[in-house]
This record gives structure tokens, sequence and C-alpha cells, in this order.
């Protein structure tokens, strides 16, 4: 049984207000001596689909039995479930929304897989109080399961068990291949600007290829292999196909948008 395991913390709570911190207090009181990192807290104000990629793209890079918190909750207080998942790679807490539908796709992971199961948090012994506060499950309910898990209590302590299938997915396109190229779309847009498709990387490795966003745009090994000012296409460090402007701000610039259509085309 691992103890003390890693809790890393994803929201879109941002850092002007207390919630993080306060969260971090709920957990500190169960296990101060736990390695707690933050994801991130600027997921843009209820942006599932981003917060969906974040944790899609960083739970590969954590040891296994890591204990990932999100808290983008929308639907907090509503009926929607309060859920854990336990993985190869680790454990999930959290609204039961589409947040996770990104890991729980990943290759080598499937809610039919024997090692994945999953439990809706019904057990208040592991809550904060019995009676947690209707708009703030990150701090009665989320943080301290994730502190309790992350302590060695077992999974199925924590709640009834459910079925890993019936997890919430999100409606994310998947990319296809057609006559004119490879059709994708736009899943994440970073700060930078830089508009990450749906398209992995894979696909285009050792190809000479383009996208297509109303115009060609070239492809290119790295950002300063175009001229300042320049739309591109490249392979991010994530491994997906990404458009980007040297310099600039692909999303201002080009004027797209999450869930824009992307064509890739294979010269």
């Amino acid at each position: 049984m691992y103890e003390n395991r890693i809790v890393t913390l994803t929201s879109d709570f941002g850092l002007s207000d207390v919630y993080v911190g306060v969260m971090k207090g709920a957990i500190a009181q169960i296990n101060p001596t736990l390695t707690v990192v933050d994801l991130t807290h600027e997921i843009p104000p209820q942006n599932l689909t981003a917060a969906r990629f974040c944790l899609m793209n960083a739970y590969p890079y954590f040891p296994k039995g890591t204990v990932h918190i999100a808290v983008v909750d929308p639907g907090v207080g509503s009926s929607r479930r309060a859920i854990a998942v336990k993985f190869a790679a680790g454990f999930l807490v959290g609204p039961d929304n589409g947040l996770f539908s990104g890991i729980l796709s990943s290759p080598g992971v499937s809610p039919s897989l024997p090692e994945i199961a999953a439990v809706e948090l019904t057990n208040p012994d592991y809550w904060r109080t019995t009676e947690p506060s209707s708009t703030f499950h990150g701090r009665d309910i989320f943080a301290p399961v994730g502190a309790h898990l992350a302590s060695g209590v077992p999974l199925e302590q924590l709640g009834d068990a459910i079925d890993p299938a019936s997890v919430v997915q999100l409606p994310i396109p998947e990319c296809s291949q057609t006559e004119a190229g490879i059709t994708g779309c736009i899943q994440y847009i970073d700060r930078f600007g830089n508009l990450i498709t749906n398209i992995p990387g894979t696909f285009v490795q050792g190809k000479i290829w383009s996208v297509v966003v109303g115009f060609r745009l070239p492809s290119c090994q790295t950002y300063s292999d175009s001229p300042t000012g320049e739309a591109i296409a490249l392979i991010g460090s994530h491994g997906w196909v990404e458009i980007a402007v040297n310099g600039g701000n692909a999303q201002s610039q080009l004027q797209l948008d999450w869930g824009d259509e992307v064509l890739l085309h294979l010269d």
C-alpha cells in the first residue's frame, strides 16, 4: 500500500481568493505530511473542456498512486455525483461532470479494464463535515477524501461502488480521416494563445503536412522556424498538433476558438 501519496490540485478558483488555500488547509488537517502539487488554478471559469485537457496531459508525469483532485464544478450542490476513481496510475477525485474523461479515454486506460474501479462519495466519515456547503464541495468533500486516499484509506470505504463506464464523458469529437485530410478541432487554448488541436502528433510524425484554417499554415519543428508574427503549425510538447504564432497570439490573430474545426492536409 502507498503511504503519503502525492496529491495534485486542479481548479478554476484562481489565486486572488482563499479557496485554494482553504482546500490545502482541509488536506493538512487530515495529513500535514502530504506533498501537495498545484497543477493549475487558472482553468477558465467552469471550462470543463480545459480541465479535461490539463488533467489528461499532466497525469503521466506523476508517480504511480498519485491522487488527482479536480474541482471545476458548475453543478456543485446539484444532483451530479461526487466520485473517486482508481486506475492504474493513481486516483481521481472530483465531480462527475466529464473532468476525468480525457484520462479515462487515454491509450491504455479504459473503464472496462479490471484495474479500474469507481465509487460515489457517499460516506460522510471521510468528509470534513456531514453537512457540506452547497457551494464548496472542494473544501468539504473532495479535499478531505483526497487526503484520506493519499494516506492509505481504501477506495471502497469512501462510498458506494459505481460502474466506471458510467462516469460522465465530455462530448469531445475525435479527429477523423477524410478524402481531404484529417479533420479535427481545437480542444485547448493556452495562455499564450496557442491553439491545441485533438489531432495526435503521431499522425504526422515524419511526414510533410500543413493545416488549413481558411488558409494554409506550414508545419515547422519549433516556433522560431518562422518569422515573428507568422502563423505556423507544429507538434507541441504535449504531443498534439498545435497552431501558433511566433511571438504572437494565434487565438486573437486567427480569430479561432474552442471547438473550431481544423483540417490537416498531408502534402
